[in-house]
């Protein structure tokens, strides 16, 4: 009741309580707000709401109330309000008196300290408690605020500015420096030396260290006029620009080269220079020779072997010819970590000539591990028998002294060492046999542990006479089925055609002046697709390259395709007879979406000899690598040619050749979907970490 009757008392222009002067009905109406404020309560009074912005025990009815008339009508209105308001008031905890005037004193009368506000007050003008002075303090604190907002948005939008900013610098920068790293991965060099048909060894490593596979070979130069002198040298070649890291020379042609080597002492990869009477391991990033081993007739790669001593390094094995000729082939096994030769060569006598088989390393379904390897022929021996024969002794890990018992079971009896896997009948002689692989090759065989361990745990391939063969590991090499073919010079190329899988086979073989290649079901050794071409007299293998798709492309060298609805005359050339017009090699890329169409990526009269496929994974293509015999005037001897070639670049300026009834198809296709696919067509690193050359293959046009 007393805050009621101090309102109704209140009239226009009267004074407040002077400075220190008591009143006890105002303080009492100032402690019952003060007590509403420190709740933070928002009760209406007299219809109105409190504002909560205007401080501690401060409202918009207390600036008001003393310019505001009460009549008798207000204070009759108000006095159900006040009695609601009263018994609100009893259920609030209740403060000292003490406690409430030592409380609200200051600040009652902290807003009364000047002069110029109590004779403000006096005339009944707003005071420094009123609606003014209260609009002042609220626009400084909003603007204290907007300040504190304009902060809070700068920390947001500046680093989400720098972001943008960065993204946009990175999507279009990058591009321009993948453009470049692309024209750079296209170059072309001569290597000066003298060219011929025995093609150059070639390998593909990475040694300094920038994701591309740079290239080996071995080069024989001529020091003279006349060419009667020769230098022989290994080279390597950077991948990116062509230059030449290192060369060494070399005493004797460079037959193969192996990288993949790795040693605890050496950081670098280590290669392999395999001549005819020696081996020299060199690092692979200085060309510097880490050691030499001196063997007498080397006819073949070194194999990589399980560790045979104990001392944490892989073994060594080479096929030589022994030194008696009542044998045949010799296998020696060499340490690996220091070039030195293990016990004695052990001969063989394999009781058949014809092409070398292998040497290959095979393991069985129970571990253990077994060479093969034949004249014409495919025999195995295991390597625990080779070690023992060579040393006198067991290997020392306990698991190369383990036996196969069904391996063991195929040996004609229990003196021979010898397990026969094929023999020949009539002229049916063995020509190839290697490991079902994709991207395996004949100089495909690097000595990583990767690329050992995919090999010797593969099905294998046959191919002899007019026959292909597949060989079953999980059935101790029995044949899963054979395809019937003219003979074959060439060596298979496993890739993906079909979506099954399941590896398939690209062959390919010449009679006639025509060659001829198809692609067999890796599943059940059917015929997926077949073309004739008109002979390019080559020595190269086919390449298989992974692609976004999960099927291979194949790449191959022909000539001009023979349609199948012309009658083609078939003119016979003679081996060793030179063709009267020049000859124009082509080289296809055959994709199996498209199986009626080609892609003519190059043409060329210069006799391409080697050739190999390295992968840029950042930029998903690939390039390939050619090594040629280019053709100089006046009867010079030619030289050789390394041209690296970007495979996407390359399809952009393709040209489409149909084969077949690809004609037919075409038709039924929309403008331009092919050479939509083929440009944006990806290429992807397959399992293996190196590919070495695809080397020489035996291809002759008869």
């Amino acid at each position: 009741m007393a805050a009621a009757l101090s309102r109704a008392l209140k009239l226009p222009g009267k004074k407040g309580s002077e400075l220190g002067e008591y009143d006890p009905l105002t303080q009492a109406d100032s402690d019952d707000e003060s007590e509403e404020d420190d709740l933070v309560l928002n009760y209406p009074r007299n219809g109105l709401g409190r504002d909560s912005c205007l401080g501690t025990g401060s409202s918009k009815l207390r600036g008001g109330r003393s310019g505001r008339l009460v009549g008798a009508e207000d204070g009759v209105q108000d006095e159900d309000e006040d009695e609601e308001e009263d018994e609100w008031r009893e259920r609030l905890p209740s403060k000292s008196r003490q406690d409430r005037n030592d409380m609200k004193g200051v600040q009652y009368w902290s807003h009364r300290d000047s002069d110029g506000e109590r004779k403000r007050e006096d005339r009944g003008g707003p005071g420094a408690m009123g609606g003014a002075g209260l609009g002042l303090h609220s626009s400084d604190e909003q603007k204290r605020l907007r300040v504190k907002n304009a902060i809070r948005s700068a920390f947001f939008l500046v680093p989400l500015v720098c972001a943008t900013v960065v993204v946009l610098l990175c999507a279009f920068l990058i591009p321009c420096q993948k453009g470049d790293l692309e024209k750079r991965l296209q170059w072309e060099k001569a290597l000066g030396g003298t060219g011929g048909v025995t093609p150059p060894a070639l390998a593909l490593w990475d040694v300094d260290g920038d994701s591309v596979e740079d290239v080996f070979l071995g080069v024989t130069e001529s020091t003279n006029e006349t060419h009667t002198t020769q230098i022989y040298s290994a080279v390597a070649l950077s991948a990116v620009s062509g230059k030449v890291l290192w060369k060494k020379v070399m005493s004797e042609a460079v037959m193969y080269i192996q990288c993949g080597l790795q040693y605890s002492t050496v950081p670098s990869p280590v290669c392999l220079l395999i001549c005819k009477s020696y081996i020299m391991a060199v690092n692979g990033t200085t060309g510097n020779k880490l050691w030499s081993s001196s063997i007498k007739s080397i006819e073949s790669q070194a194999v990589l072997l399980p560790d045979l001593q104990g001392d944490s390094h892989p073994d060594l094995l080479v096929a030589t010819l022994p030194a008696d000729d009542k044998f045949d082939l010799s296998l020696t096994l060499i340490s690996g970590e220091t070039g030195a030769l293990l016990g004695r060569a052990v001969p063989f006598n394999v009781t058949a000539q014809g092409t070398l088989i292998g040497p290959w390393l095979y393991e069985t379904q129970q571990g253990v591990y077994y060479i093969l390897f034949g004249l014409g022929n495919v025999k195995a021996v295991s390597l625990r028998d080779i070690y023992f024969q060579a040393t006198g002794k067991l290997p020392e890990t306990q698991a190369l002294r383990k036996k196969d018992s069904g391996w063991e079971g195929m040996k004609k009896d229990n003196f021979s060492s010898i397990i026969q896997i094929y023999s020949p009948r009539d002229h049916d002689q063995a020509r190839f046999l290697l490991p079902l692989v994709a991207g395996f090759g004949r100089n495909h065989n690097n000595l990583d542990t990767a690329s050992n361990l995919n090999s010797t745990r593969s099905d294998w391939v046959l191919v002899y006479g007019g026959s292909v063969q597949l060989l079953l590991r999980q059935k101790n090499l029995r044949k899963k089925w054979t395809f019937k073919t003219a003979s074959s010079q060439s060596q298979p190329v496993a890739g993906h055609f079909n979506s099954d899988g399941i590896l398939d086979l690209f062959i390919q073989h010449s009679s006639n002046g025509v060659m001829k290649t198809l692609i067999i079901d890796g599943a059940n050794g059917t015929r997926l697709w077949a073309a004739e071409f008109v002979c390019p007299h080559l020595r190269i293998e086919t390449s298989a390259i992974s692609t976004s798709t999960g099927q291979s492309a194949f790449l191959f060298w022909a000539s001009d395709p023979i349609k199948a609805q012309k009658n083609v005359t078939k003119t016979t050339v003679s081996p060793g007879v030179a063709v009267a017009e020049p000859l124009i090699r082509k080289l296809y890329l055959l994709h199996p979406t498209y199986p009626t169409v080609l892609l003519e990526l190059a043409s060329t009269t210069d006799t391409a000899v080697t050739s190999a496929v390295r992968y840029q994974d950042h930029q998903k293509d690939a390039s390939y690598i050619t090594v040629s015999s280019s053709t100089m005037p006046n009867s010079v001897p030619s030289t050789y040619i390394v041209k690296c070639v970007s495979l996407r670049a390359a399809i952009t300026k393709g040209q489409t050749v149909w084969i077949g009834d690809g004609s037919k198809t075409a038709g039924a296709l929309k403008p331009g979907e092919v050479s939509k696919f083929f440009r944006h067509l990806t290429f992807r690193h397959q399992v293996r970490k190196g590919i070495a050359g695809c080397g020489q293959s035996d291809l002759e046009c008869r």
